[in-house]
C-alpha cells in the first residue's frame, strides 16, 4: 500500500520497530494518534524524550531508575543478604509483583546464547561476583527462565562463585518449562520463591 505522507511512513516504520507490533497495527496505532488532541501526542513524544534522557541503571543491581541508585537497593527494609538474579527488568517487577521477595536483584541483562551471539563477557555477571566477593551476602537465588539458556547460565555463574561461601539456591520448577519468567502468574511466580531449593541438586 503506497502511503501519501512521508512522515506517516516515518511513524508507522518507527513503530513497528517495537516489539510485537507489525506493520498493520503501527498503522493503526499512528493513525489513532492523528485523531488525538495534539497535546495529548506532543505529551506521549516528551514523556519518550526525557525517557531516553533521564532513566539510567542501578549501578548496584542494573534495575532502571531515576538516580544512581534504584529504590530497591537503598531501601533500608529490604534483606541485603539476599541477592535474587533476574535475565531482564521485567522480570524484576514480575517477582516484585507476587509481595513474596524481600531481599535485593541483579539484572544480567539477559542469558547465554552462543547461538544469538550472546557471551558470559556481555551480561552483568563479573559485576554479580564481585558483589558476592566483597562480602554480605548470604544467598544467590537463580530466578532465570526455566530454558537450555537459563540452566547455561545458571550453571556458569554456580561455577564463578565456587570459590565463594555464598549459598546458592534456585527457584522451584513450578514455573512452566521454557517460558519466560515475566509472563508467570503471580501465584505460581511467588510460591517458586518461596520454596526455593539448593541449586545444583
Amino acid at each position: 500500500m503506497e502511503i501519501p505522507s512521508v512522515f506517516f511512513e516515518r511513524a508507522v516504520g518507527q513503530m513497528s520497530s517495537l516489539p510485537g507490533i507489525g506493520r498493520k497495527t503501527a498503522m493503526r496505532l499512528v493513525l489513532h494518534m492523528l485523531r488525538r488532541p495534539r497535546a495529548d501526542v506532543e505529551a506521549l513524544a516528551s514523556s519518550l524524550s526525557e525517557l531516553v534522557a533521564n532513566v539510567r541503571y542501578c549501578r548496584v543491581c542494573h534495575n532502571i531508575c531515576d538516580g544512581e541508585e534504584c529504590e530497591i537497593c537503598r531501601s533500608a527494609s529490604r534483606d541485603h543478604s539476599v541477592v535474587c538474579v533476574v535475565e531482564s527488568v521485567e522480570d524484576v517487577m514480575a517477582i516484585e509483583a507476587t509481595s513474596s521477595f524481600s531481599g535485593v536483584y541483579h539484572v544480567l541483562g539477559g542469558i547465554i546464547s552462543p547461538i544469538d551471539g550472546i557471551g558470559p563477557s556481555d551480561l552483568e555477571i563479573d559485576s554479580l561476583v564481585e558483589r558476592v566477593e566483597a562480602g554480605g551476602i548470604n544467598e544467590v537465588i537463580f530466578a532465570l527462565s526455566p530454558t537450555m539458556e537459563g540452566d547455561t547460565t545458571c550453571f556458569y555463574i554456580f561455577r564463578k562463585l565456587a570459590h565463594t561461601s555464598v549459598k546458592v539456591t534456585t527457584i522451584a520448577r513450578g514455573v512452566a518449562q521454557n517460558e519466560a519468567l515475566h509472563y508467570t502468574d503471580e501465584v505460581t511466580l511467588g510460591r517458586s520463591i518461596v520454596d526455593r531449593r539448593p541449586f545444583g541438586n
